[in-house]
Formats: structure tokens, C-alpha cells, sequence
């Protein structure tokens, strides 16, 4: 059968590509490995696109930087240098460690930056990349300028956890978000889509064998990313921030 996936992605590649956006592969520590589209002026160092704003996308909890930051990307890349990496377990990144916390993805995200001469950036963050946003803004102030945040928090607290959880009517943020069925599809869609039309179940199914893989290793950073109320504490950030708000309850972790 035809992906239909498959050659959305090849289309969109291409499109991105004669946007001058290219992917770029980035070792930032034995084992670990970023997958990074990237302004192809950017990547050749030429002057007049390094003095070009850096704005980077980070993605949310399903979809990888390109599927989520298409539009935006495509729409900013005539005037700023356009970044959109895939953490680690997305898209095309890999890491063989262990370390699955928030800090852990700040980092990665602020080293494969550093080795592409990225010096300030505005990031540009959605639901967990938004997490991470804020993780970035607070270890790596020299490198961060300003964010905008959207469907967001700072950090998943115990008591925001509960509560959102809760509120979708799932027992855990990996059955909600790793599901196994195609009903487990078709419910995160209508969860968080407002008035979402009833989509064909081989649609659902391609979207469960293409979008949920290395499902431990999600795992594994869903259940690090709660933390407890007494371990939270507001940071001072020092830069520019826009919080976008969606919904009532807007934090579920999609596209």
C-alpha cells in the first residue's frame, strides 16, 4: 500500500530544500547524534546570512521539528536563519545514553547549536519543546534571547500532571501519548484537535506504525519529565518571553 506519509515528507523535503533549508547530521558527543534542518546559507557561514536573527523550533512530544515548524519555517526563511532540530528519539536524532531529563535535551539542543556557530537565538517552542525552551532560557542564558512559548509550562509538576491527566481522562502520559491502537490514535487526535472530522481508520494505522517509534525510550522521558512540587521553583529569566495561550487547559503535548 502507499504511504501517503511517506510521500508528504518526500514533498516537503523538497520544498524545504528549494527553500534553501537542508538537514544537517551532527554528532555533539560520542553516541549521541542531532538531526538538524538548517538555512543553507547558514550552514556555508556566509556573512550576510550570519547577520541574519537565529530563530530555532522545537518540536512537541509526536511529530519531529519538520513536520510540526513546517509552515513557520518555510514562511521566515527569506529573513532569519531558520533552525529546526529533532530531539533525541525523534526524527532523525539518537543518543545512546541513558540521561532522558529535561536538562539532558537542553543540552543537546544548545550543543548542536554552538557547533553551528549559533553565538544568540530566539527560541521558538510547542507543548514539550516548550519545556525545553524554558530549560535552554535558564541553563544557557548567554545563548538564549528571547523565547515564545505555546500550549506550555514551565515544568510538569506533580500537581499539573494530575490535573491534566485528570482532565483528558488517562491514568498515564504514555497511554495518552504512545498509543497502541488505532482507537489510541484516533482518541489523542480528538483530544487535542477542536472539532476534529472522523478520519479514515487506514489513516489512524499509519500514523501508529510511522509516528510512534523507540515507544521505550519515550517512555522513559514522559516518566522523568514529572517532577515533584517541592523541586520546582520559578527561575528569573532574563530574557524576552511570549506565552502563547490555545485552550482552557492547553498542555498536551501535540504535533
Amino acid at each position: 500500500m502507499i504511504s501517503l506519509l511517506k510521500i508528504y515528507k518526500f514533498l516537503l523535503h523538497v520544498v524545504l530544500k528549494l527553500a534553501g533549508i537542508r538537514p544537517q547530521t551532527i554528532e555533539i558527543e560520542p553516541g549521541t547524534i542531532i538531526n538538524i534542518w538548517v538555512s543553507t546559507k547558514t550552514a556555508n557561514h556566509t556573512s550576510n546570512q550570519r547577520k541574519k536573527p537565529a530563530v530555532v523550533f522545537l518540536h512537541g512530544f509526536c511529530f519531529d521539528g519538520i513536520l510540526t515548524w513546517q509552515f513557520q519555517a518555510l514562511a521566515l526563511a527569506k529573513d532569519y536563519s531558520v533552525y529546526l532540530p529533532d530531539f533525541p528519539f525523534f526524527g532523525g536524532s539518537i543518543t545512546d545514553k541513558n540521561e532522558r531529563s529535561m536538562e539532558f535535551q537542553a543540552e543537546c539542543m544548545a550543543k548542536a547549536l554552538r557547533k553551528l556557530g549559533v553565538e544568540k537565538c530566539i527560541l521558538v517552542g510547542l507543548s514539550y519543546g516548550g519545556m525545553v525552551c524554558f530549560k535552554m532560557a535558564e541553563m544557557y542564558p548567554d545563548l538564549v534571547e528571547g523565547m515564545v512559548v505555546t500550549c506550555s509550562v514551565m515544568a510538569l509538576t506533580e500537581s499539573i500532571s494530575n490535573a491534566g491527566l485528570e482532565r483528558i481522562g488517562f491514568t498515564s502520559w504514555a497511554d495518552y501519548l504512545l498509543p497502541d491502537s488505532v482507537n489510541g490514535v484516533d482518541t489523542l487526535l480528538r483530544v487535542v484537535a477542536y472539532s476534529l472530522p472522523k478520519l479514515p481508520n487506514w489513516i489512524y494505522k499509519e500514523l501508529l506504525e510511522r509516528m510512534f517509534n523507540y515507544r521505550k525510550e519515550k517512555v522513559e522521558l514522559l516518566k522523568a519529565l514529572v517532577i515533584s512540587d517541592k523541586e520546582f521553583t520559578i527561575p528569573s529569566y532574563q530574557q524576552v518571553l511570549i506565552l502563547i495561550l490555545i485552550c482552557h487547559f492547553c498542555f498536551y503535548f501535540f504535533w
